[in-house]
This record gives C-alpha cells, sequence and structure tokens, in this order.
C-alpha cells in the first residue's frame, strides 16, 4: 500500500472512528483501524463485533493494499503532524511509515486478514431524516436509558415508526422521556427497533445539522448513513416496555415554570446533597414553589421560584439529577410540570413534543 493523503482529511476521518475501539478486548486486532487504498480513496473501518464505523477520504493511491494499524496510536501521531500532506507506506510485513514535512514514522500493524469481517446487510426498510431534527431529539431522551446490564432491553433508544411520526423512548424504570416527530414512510414500514445507546452516542457524535440521515433497518441490524460515514450496529434483542402505560392519563395541576429559573434552583440546591441523601424537595403552595434541601452534616439550602398556582399545597422529592437532566437539554423559555399528588408521577412537558415522566422518591 502507498498513497499520499491530506493530513487535515485523515484526521477527521479517524476523529470519527476511533472511539469504537475498545482498549480491553482480548482480540488483539480489535484495537486497530482497518485501512484499504483503492483508486482514489482510503477506506477507514473500526468495529467492537457489536458495532462497526467506516469512512474514507480522497487519496492518490500509487499502490492498492490493506491492513490494520493501532487505532489509538496512529490517531495521536497524526493529530499532532501539520496540516500538509502525509505520505504513508505500507510494506509486506505491515509495517507502516508515515512521513509528513520533516515528521517520519515507522508504526507496526496487524494482518488485515485477522480482521474480523464487517457484515454488509441487505437493505430492507429505509427512512431519511433531518439530521438537526434527529439530533435534538436524541438528546432530549438519551440520558434516560438505563446503565444496568441486567435490564439490557433498558439500555438503548427506542425507535418506533408508526402512525407517520417517529417516537423515540428511553427509560431506566425510575423515568422516562419521550420525543417525536412527524416523518414520511410507507405504511407498510411501521416498526420498532431498540438500538444501543453506544450506537446512539456515535451517532450523535458524528451528525452536522446539515445534510440528511439515511436509516435502514436490516433484521437483527441497523445502518445509519450520513455524508461519508457508515455506521452498522446490532439491535437489542428483546421487547421494551409498553411506554404508553407508564405515562399518567391525567393530571390534578398544570403548572408553568420558567425553565431556566428551574434548572439554577434545582442545580444551587443540590449543592447541599451527598449520597446517602441525594433528594431535593419541592414545595407548591399559593403562587410560590420552595426548592429545598436538607442533608445531615452538611447542610441545608432553599431557593424560591415564582409560579402561578392555586392548588392544594403539596410536598414532592425528587432525585436532583433526574429533575436536571431534561431541563439542560430543552430549549424552550418554559415547561409545564403536570402533578397530581405527592406520591403520583409527575410529567415534564415542554413546547414541542417532549414528555417526560419522573417517579417521586419516598421519604421518610
Amino acid at each position: 500500500m502507498k498513497l499520499t493523503v491530506n493530513r487535515d482529511d485523515l484526521f477527521e476521518a479517524l476523529t470519527g472512528v476511533q472511539s469504537v475501539v475498545s482498549t480491553r478486548s482480548t482480540i488483539p486486532v480489535l484495537a486497530n483501524v482497518l485501512l484499504e487504498a483503492k483508486e482514489s480513496a482510503l477506506m477507514l473501518t473500526t468495529t467492537d463485533m457489536e458495532l462497526s464505523v467506516s469512512t474514507h477520504v480522497s487519496a492518490e493511491v500509487s499502490k492498492t493494499g490493506i491492513t490494520t494499524l493501532p487505532a489509538k496510536r496512529l490517531y495521536s501521531v497524526i493529530r499532532e503532524l501539520p496540516s500538509q500532506s502525509i505520505q504513508l507506506e505500507v510494506d509486506d510485513q505491515n509495517c507502516a511509515t508515515i512521513e509528513c514535512g520533516s515528521s517520519f514514522f515507522k508504526i507496526m500493524g496487524l494482518s488485515a486478514d485477522d480482521y474480523p469481517e464487517i457484515p454488509q446487510p441487505e437493505e430492507n426498510q429505509s427512512y431519511s431524516l433531518d439530521p438537526a431534527t434527529l439530533k435534538h431529539m436524541l438528546k432530549c431522551v438519551q440520558y434516560s436509558a438505563s446503565v444496568d446490564e441486567t435490564r439490557y432491553v433498558l439500555n438503548g433508544i427506542l425507535f418506533s415508526f408508526k402512525d407517520a411520526k417517529l417516537t423515540v423512548v428511553a427509560t431506566d424504570g425510575r423515568r422516562l422521556a419521550l420525543c417525536e416527530n412527524e416523518v414520511d414512510f410507507p405504511e407498510e414500514n411501521e416498526l420498532d427497533m431498540v438500538i444501543p445507546a453506544k450506537a446512539i452516542n456515535e451517532l450523535l457524535r458524528n451528525m452536522n445539522d446539515d445534510g440528511s440521515v439515511k436509516l435502514v433497518a436490516a433484521g437483527n441490524q441497523v445502518i445509519f448513513e450520513i455524508d461519508r460515514m457508515r455506521l452498522i450496529s446490532k439491535l437489542i434483542d428483546g421487547t421494551f416496555p409498553n411506554y404508553q402505560q407508564v405515562i399518567p392519563a391525567q393530571c390534578e395541576e398544570r403548572i408553568a415554570i420558567e425553565r431556566e429559573t428551574l434548572l439554577h434552583a434545582v442545580r444551587r440546591v443540590a449543592l447541599v446533597t451527598n449520597e446517602q441523601s441525594n433528594s431535593i424537595r419541592l414545595n407548591f403552595s399559593e403562587n410560590n414553589l420552595q426548592v429545598l434541601s436538607s442533608t445531615p452534616d452538611v447542610g441545608e439550602a432553599k431557593e424560591r421560584v415564582p409560579i402561578k398556582y392555586s392548588g392544594p399545597e403539596m410536598n414532592i422529592s425528587y432525585n436532583p439529577e433526574f429533575l436536571l437532566a431534561p431541563l439542560r437539554v430543552l430549549d424552550s423559555d418554559e415547561v409545564y410540570l403536570e402533578l397530581t399528588d405527592e406520591l403520583s408521577p409527575g410529567v415534564l412537558k415542554s413546547d414541542i413534543s417532549f414528555l417526560y415522566v419522573i417517579m417521586p422518591m419516598r421519604m421518610q
């Protein structure tokens, strides 16, 4: 393999693929990036056997070939090189030489014969999505996905294509976030799929706000195509819980609150919580909301948030991080908190098709 490639193009491509690589894998070649030079392009691929990411850059290829090089080390080397042309040459022993300006590196690689074959599933059902909209939807829900590996089906995000809408849902059993948006697709393409959180994180990392995103459902895999990048992930096997049953059908009180005011009040009051006493209290009284926290051996805090409220007095305790998570990612001026009583789930809504169900904490 012998080629010349622009340093900035190669660095951008490596930035897009190197995060998939696991440094703890028992298979040494999985720590490498697969490099394939053909015609006028250099293809780059990484995989952890569950998720694969590939992209390509333009290159002047004088000799085609294929090899694998340590992804993190190659990324570190290219990052430090000046913005000039890079000459990359790999011999029959998978030893790569890299020259750029006055810099010279030699890096030992591994044979591409040992690299796992990347699945190329046939296209089944495809959907065209707006990247800016999809990015916003995913940011509105991803923090609610579970990290408990014993509840594997909750370690991902549900994509539900139904009724001419895409609904994305994430839950960890104590909270649930949902966002939906209209999408054009044939009625016969209605389906549900659960996509692992790692794939969602990679998707968010590589999406721009312009262009388009193509999503392809193919058996037990999903493919995202973004510009030059192709992301292939296995789906989570299992049935996602019936999220509709979790959403309260009605509420007794609907309270409008300035989002940033509530965000800052909760964040400040949470400063005096700790792992043993990780809760804050919302006290609702006539036209008044007090956000309080009291932790033995730490201290107490209190903030007043002005609201319009004429319902019964209520004291509700929440995990502060659960309350902060949606307030950070929403960009609306106001949010609406729908409540029934002190023990029932609360529902946070905004002026977009978003809702967030949060369970109160039972206090002694």
